[in-house]
């Protein structure tokens, strides 16, 4: 029951200092953290790049036969996701985009049935697609 306690106290405090940190409330990091316990977990079955040679080749005979695209496994394009600068800490969301807000640029990659392969959104907005 000790061990409970102590754990139920350590989830409280991070709430705690994220909100605080990020000055959104605590409601909302409770709601994002329970998104994230459900959601993220299942990534890895959701977005799959193909890693053995058989994977490969299927995807590359795919995109031959569908599109006449030779030798390709995907497609791969960046958006811009707006985010909100934090009233505090909010120097280290200072980059903004070449339109002067505030995003995170997000790469992504799909298969042909239009599945993601491949998600990475850990570039501010300020970073050009061809670095990410």
């Amino acid at each position: 029951m000790k061990l409970d306690n102590t754990i139920v106290l350590r989830k409280q405090r991070y709430v705690y200092v994220i909100s605080v940190t990020l000055d959104v409330n605590k409601v909302l990091v409770r709601k994002l953290v329970l998104v994230k316990q459900r959601y993220l977990g299942l990534s890895n079955e959701w977005i799959k790049f193909p890693t053995t040679n058989h994977e490969l080749m299927e995807a590359k005979r795919i995109w031959q036969s569908m599109y006449k695209f030779p030798t390709a496994i995907g497609v791969i394009d960046c958006t811009h996701i707006g985010i909100l600068k934090p009233n505090r800490h909010g120097d280290e969301y200072s980059r903004i985009n070449r339109k002067g807000t505030p995003t995170l640029n997000v790469q992504a990659a799909c298969d042909t049935r239009e599945m993601f392969t491949s998600v990475d959104v850990s570039w501010p907005g300020s970073v050009h697609d061809s670095r990410i």
